[in-house]
């Protein structure tokens, strides 16, 4: 009986070693089975997931705006106040606006930028402000540029001004477009001597000829005529884009013309149309000329050759009716 007796309680031993045994095992396996699960999903959603913050930041380190405008889209659904991802959402529309294949596409994603930097704006935090305020002066720049109407280079005036008042800094690979941005956007509102001013500002940022051009043409549009004519001077000593000295060219024989030396004028324009026999504003120049010089029938030739090329031509327009 004694040794029944230690044989079942030995019994009871191992089938408790056992059960405890089992139950530490079960539950290590189901630790095991709750951590692969949840890391599992920490890492598809937080590393590699398509809608995450560090896919998004590694998508735009990349260069890749359309992988950054589609993961910020899908984090928006998801939160749609979450101010980091709506300034992402901005910055990427606009970089895919600039690369867009037509002006209906870029157009989109300048309002899809407009839109959400404007939101970003308003809950951004001080650090992040000049920035935002710049991107948001940039995209109305370009949203004026490829319109058929400046209506919007009174708002990227606006938001340029406060992006420099709020102590907006370029990166330091990056070039400060700010002065220039302004320069072209007063040159559009019709403010001749505030363009001259931040276009001056920009030639001591980076000199172009391109700058130097468009300063001459804001000093012609103030009727400062002597101005103007210095810097088409500098452009016409080193400049080799055809272009810019076809466009100086022509700006010079408009000052000529003001200045009543029509034979100079007429040299500008001859040579323009030795380049480029298509230039419609040459033909135009050359009937003013004639026009001065009282020969209307060459000066209607002139316009009528001005308006073969281009026929919405405004000015040829207006002079081919007023000689009717």
């Amino acid at each position: 009986m004694k040794v029944t007796a230690e044989f079942e309680k030995n019994t009871v031993k191992r089938k408790s070693k056992f059960l405890v045994r089992l139950s530490v095992t079960g539950g290590i396996l189901v630790a095991i089975s709750f951590l692969s699960f949840f890391g599992y999903k920490f890492f598809t959603r937080y590393l590699i997931g398509g809608d995450t913050f560090s896919a998004m930041y590694a998508q735009w380190s990349k260069g890749d705006y359309k992988a950054v405008f589609d993961t910020t889209s899908a984090i928006l659904e998801k939160k749609q106040f979450n101010n980091t991802a709506r300034m992402y959402h901005g910055y990427s529309a606009f970089r895919l606006s600039l690369s867009a294949s037509d002006t209906e596409a870029a157009q989109s994603y300048l309002d899809t930028a407009v839109n959400s930097l404007r939101l970003a704006i308003i809950s951004a935090k001080a650090k992040t402000l000049p920035q935002l305020e710049y991107m948001l002066g940039k995209a109305y720049f370009y949203k004026d540029y490829i319109s058929s109407y400046y209506y919007y280079a009174d708002l990227a005036v606006n938001y340029l001004l406060k992006a420099k008042q709020d102590g907006y800094k370029a990166d330091k690979n990056a070039i400060d477009d700010i002065p220039e941005l302004l320069g072209l956007s007063y040159a559009s509102l019709g403010l001749p001597m505030e363009s001259i001013s931040a276009f001056t500002e920009a030639l001591l940022v980076r000199e172009s000829d391109l700058l130097l051009l468009s300063i001459a043409e804001q000093y012609y549009a103030a009727g400062q005529h002597s101005a103007g004519l210095q810097y088409l001077y500098r452009i016409s000593q080193d400049c080799k884009d055809e272009k810019i000295l076809l466009k100086s060219r022509l700006l010079m024989g408009k000052i000529d013309i003001e200045q009543e030396k029509f034979e100079d004028a007429q040299k500008e324009f001859e040579i323009i149309l030795q380049k480029n026999e298509n230039s419609a504003d040459a033909h135009y120049g050359l009937g003013i000329i004639y026009e001065k010089q009282g020969d209307f029938v060459k000066a209607r030739s002139e316009w009528r050759s001005a308006l073969r090329i281009q026929p919405n031509h405004v000015d040829a327009l207006k002079k081919i009716a007023e000689y009717k």
